[in-house]
Formats: C-alpha cells, structure tokens, sequence
C-alpha cells in the first residue's frame, strides 16, 4: 500500500526514554533542517515518562483529572499543535515521530494518516494481531479498542508527531482522560496476549514504516 517505486533513505532513530518536552523540541529542530534540504526524512523512536498532551482540536472537557491532579500523580501536561484530542504517553508504549516531506511522496495529508494507520497495522501483525481502522475515527483498533493512537502535524508538507501503540503499557493512566474524546476501550499488545519486548516491537515498526513508504533505513545513534 502507497510504496513509492523509487528507493529513498530514512533515518531511523531510536531516543530510548525521554521526556515528551525533549522530543518536541528534537522534532522542531529537525522539521527545520528538513524544510531546509539539510537532512532526510527522520523517524523517531521514543518512550516517554507519563504524560498527557492535549491536541490543537482538543477539548478540555476529555481531561478527567485536572493539572494539578495530573502533576501529584507524576504525570506532565502538555498543549501541542498536532492534530486531534487529549492522549497519554508512558512506559510501555512505542511512540513514532516520522518527519517526513510530503512533497517527495505524496502531497496528501489524507493518505499520510492512513499510510501511519497501515504501519501499525502491519507492525502489530507481525506479532499475530489483527488491526483495524474504524470509519470515522483516526487509529488503530483490534477487536473494538483502540491499541494505537495518531496525531499529525505538517508544515509546509514536512510532518511531525505521529503515532503510539501501546505495547505493555499501564492501561488504568488512561482513567484520568477521555482518549482522543472517543468512549470507546483502549488496549495493549500485552493485553491481548503478545509478550514482545519494545526493542522488538520497535523493529518491526522500523522495518513496516520502511515498506510503507519505500525507504531504505538507516539507523544512527540518538
């Protein structure tokens, strides 16, 4: 699905644990060198400490627990410009930050999201799932509940943030929030009975985002 028939390079990097405020401004450093031809098209890899973040089309009315309720309980809050509602980001839970020129693939935001959807879908086969999309909504579910959020931006054609499968994440973080202002039940790969490690997860990731897209990888140092 949407495979470019011409080779191009990504740069894959794994950030190990770090906090969402590190990630953004990585992202809008690199989004920059992009939109400049400086680099080529980046995925970034990354897990991060608990979070709740709050998208440009977000309702304050889906945040459950309050700021202050949100900072006791350890967990950062955040507006940001990517698209969608309120999610949470934690341990266990695979976070993919393509940033990728639109204008080298295809300048259309619509069959972006669905080719990140079509990238998780085909990571979490890998590992025996079977992922869907529900009409109207945006993410990844198996069996009725959602396993992978997807929040975009894009400037200028260049993108940024992008998706997070929760892996072996802590399900009940998600009681201080209406996910994505939807009601229906979140999920994990470890809820349903995968036992894979986040390295691995996040190889095939790597390896599905590259078919997706066609790109060659190429892995460096965070």
């Amino acid at each position: 699905m949407l495979v470019q028939s011409s080779a191009r390079v990504c740069e894959a990097r794994d950030l190990g644990r770090l906090r969402w405020a590190e990630a953004s401004a990585l992202q809008e450093e690199l989004v920059e060198k992009r939109k400049r031809h400086e680099i080529t098209d980046q995925l970034l890899l990354v897990e991060h400490p608990h979070v709740v973040t709050m998208g440009r089309n977000g309702h304050m009315e889906n945040l459950i627990a309050g700021e202050e309720i949100l900072s006791r309980s350890g967990i950062d809050f955040h507006h940001t410009n990517r698209g969608g509602d309120v999610t949470y980001h934690g341990p266990g839970q695979v976070v993919g930050y393509p940033i990728v020129d639109l204008s080298e693939w295809q300048r259309d935001v619509h069959a972006y999201v669905r080719a990140v959807e079509q990238v998780v879908i085909d990571t979490i086969a890998v590992f025996g799932l079977r992922g869907a999309r529900v009409a109207g909504a945006t993410g990844v579910w198996v069996d009725g509940a959602k396993v992978c959020a997807i929040g975009i931006h894009i400037s200028r054609w260049v993108t940024s943030h992008g998706f997070a499968l929760n892996v072996t994440t802590d399900l009940q973080y998600f009681q201080y929030i209406i996910p994505c202002g939807l009601t229906e039940p979140v999920t994990s790969m470890k809820a349903l009975g995968v036992s894979a490690s986040m390295d691995e997860v996040k190889l095939a990731a790597r390896e599905q985002f590259a078919k997706v897209f066609g790109y060659e990888t190429e892995k460096l140092d965070a």
